[in-house]
């Protein structure tokens, strides 16, 4: 069992129910951390917030517009003005849309790259100032499978481009901070059990799954147990680093 104990960890998008979002928070917060449920939807914010308190867990809701730079600042204030650090923060907010590079338009790969990596950047620039000046600290960003392959399960070329993306920043930064105790780390999940697979047609979905040596899709506690450990203090020496969670679907 991993301590988090008087941590405080950010997990954007954790107010979806569709996604891996709320999973890792419960996860988290089983582990004795603070959370921090920052969404855009408040309404799954506070479902999320329920859920971990029912469970007996600690957690606050923050509404975050993660494309804002000033939204993600509000809520680093309000955090180290509440609490007094951070340190933790997963970078899970995405969205993915189903289109041709036939048919895509500019505003589509614009609407793609602002939630998946320009979002991710805004929020971690402002996380990392006071995990830089506390000389600890872990981020860690959701990436995807479709960024290694190029697609083939769900989401566009703008979608593998903008995970892809996520990547190369990823390492760069650790390179960066990690001098200051800041570790920076990528998850890229493959075809993970969440309403998003469900919503594939039945002949589509079974085609992935046909190129899965496992036979299965993964469960989001999968994708949590990951992220929960790289999160920790026990992965201290782990940074600039992929994981990747596919059930053998890409090896590299």
């Amino acid at each position: 069992m991993l301590d988090f104990t008087d941590q405080v960890v950010i997990v954007t998008g954790s107010g979806s129910p569709k996604g891996m979002g709320r999973v890792m928070a419960r996860t988290f917060a089983k582990q004795g951390a603070q959370l921090i449920i920052a969404d855009i939807n408040m309404a799954g914010v506070q479902e999320t917030v329920d859920i971990i308190k029912n469970e007996g867990g600690k957690a606050e809701g923050i509404k975050l517009d993660v494309t804002s730079k000033e939204s993600c600042e509000a809520m680093v204030d309000h955090i180290m003005k509440t609490y007094g650090r951070l340190d933790v923060l997963v970078n899970n907010a995405g969205i993915s849309q189903h289109v041709t590079v036939a048919d895509m338009t500019i505003d589509d790969m614009k609407r793609i790259f602002n939630v998946n990596m320009f979002g991710l950047f805004l929020c971690t620039q402002a996380c990392m100032k006071p995990m830089v000046k506390a000389g600890y600290g872990r981020i860690v960003n959701l990436s995807s499978v479709s960024a290694k392959r190029g697609g083939g399960i769900f989401g566009g070329a703008h979608y593998s481009a903008a995970k892809a993306a996520v990547l190369g920043f990823s390492k760069n930064l650790a390179r960066e901070i990690s001098p200051y105790g800041v570790t920076v780390n990528s998850v890229t999940p493959g075809l993970i059990n969440t309403e998003i697979w469900k919503s594939l047609p039945k002949d589509e979905a079974q085609k992935v799954i046909d190129n899965i040596p496992m036979g299965r899709p993964g469960e989001p506690q999968e994708v949590a147990d990951t992220v929960v450990f790289l999160a920790s203090k026990e992965a201290s020496y782990i940074t600039g680093e992929e994981i990747d969670i596919n059930g053998g679907q890409h090896m590299d």
